[in-house]
C-alpha cells in the first residue's frame, strides 16, 4: 500500500532529521528490547541552525492542529531547548507566548524551587521530543495541574506509532489517561512514505513495514 505525506513540513522534518542523522536507519536495540530498523534522536539537533529549523516544524505542526494555548512548558532536559527553540519561532511569526521548564532537583539556594521561567497559568503545552515511557511528560502534567494551571496537549517530534505494554502505542496511553491530545510533526506512516520517496532509501521499506507489521497500532 502507497503511504502520502499529508504535509511540506512532515517532509522537511524528516528530511533535516536524516540530514542531522538525529534519524538513522540500520538494526537498533531500544530500551523495550525491541530491535528497530530505524532510530531517532532529538540531541542531534546539535546547532542554532537546525533547531531553528526543527522549531519551524514544530510550528507548522502546531498551526495546523488548531490547539488553542497560553504559554509552553519543557520538560527536563531535551524539552528545554526544545519549547525555547519553538517559544523563540513562534515570536518570529508574531507571536510571544511565555515559556516556563523544569530541573531534575529542585533547587534550595538563591531563587530556589523547581520551575524557571513564566509563572504556570492558563492553557499550557509541553513540548518534547518524543514519548517512551512517557515518565517526563506525566511528571510535566503534575507540576503544572499542582500549579493551577491547565495542560492543554502535548507537541512531539515523532510518533513511533507502536504498541507498548498494551494494544495502544505510548501516544495514545498518554492521551486517554490525560485527557489531552498529542500532537506529532511526523509518525511513522510519515516516514515509510518519506521512504517511498526517495529512492536511496528503498532498501529500508521492507525493514519498516515488518516492523510495522509486527508492533504497529492501529489508528
Amino acid at each position: 500500500m502507497n503511504e502520502t505525506i499529508n504535509s511540506s513540513y512532515q517532509q522537511t522534518f524528516l528530511r533535516l532529521a536524516e540530514q542531522c542523522q538525529a534519524l538513522r536507519f540500520g538494526e537498533f536495540t531500544l530500551k523495550s528490547g525491541r530491535q528497530s530498523p530505524y532510530f531517532f534522536n532529538a540531541g542531534q539537533f546539535t546547532s542554532g541552525a537546525s533547531l531553528a529549523a526543527l522549531a519551524a516544524c514544530y510550528v507548522d505542526a502546531l498551526e495546523d492542529s488548531g490547539l488553542h494555548y497560553d504559554m509552553l512548558f519543557g520538560p527536563a532536559y531535551k524539552g528545554i531547548p526544545l519549547a525555547t527553540a519553538v517559544a523563540v519561532e513562534l515570536a518570529r511569526r508574531g507571536s510571544d507566548v511565555a515559556l516556563c521548564f523544569n530541573r531534575k532537583e529542585p533547587k534550595h539556594h538563591g531563587e530556589g524551587g523547581q520551575l524557571i521561567g513564566a509563572p504556570l497559568k492558563g492553557k499550557v503545552l509541553i513540548v518534547d521530543d518524543v514519548i517512551t515511557a512517557g515518565t517526563a511528560v506525566r511528571e510535566a502534567v503534575g507540576l503544572i495541574r499542582n500549579a493551577g494551571a491547565e495542560v492543554c496537549g502535548l507537541l512531539i517530534a515523532l510518533d513511533r506509532q507502536e504498541r507498548g505494554t498494551t494494544e495502544r502505542s505510548a501516544a495514545q496511553e498518554l492521551s486517554l489517561e490525560q485527557g489531552i491530545p498529542v500532537i506529532a510533526v511526523a509518525r511513522l506512516q510519515d516516514l515509510l512514505a518519506y521512504t517511498e520517496q526517495q529512492p536511496q532509501l528503498a532498501g529500508i521499506r521492507p525493514a519498516l513495514l515488518a516492523y510495522r507489521a509486527q508492533f504497529g497500532v492501529a489508528q
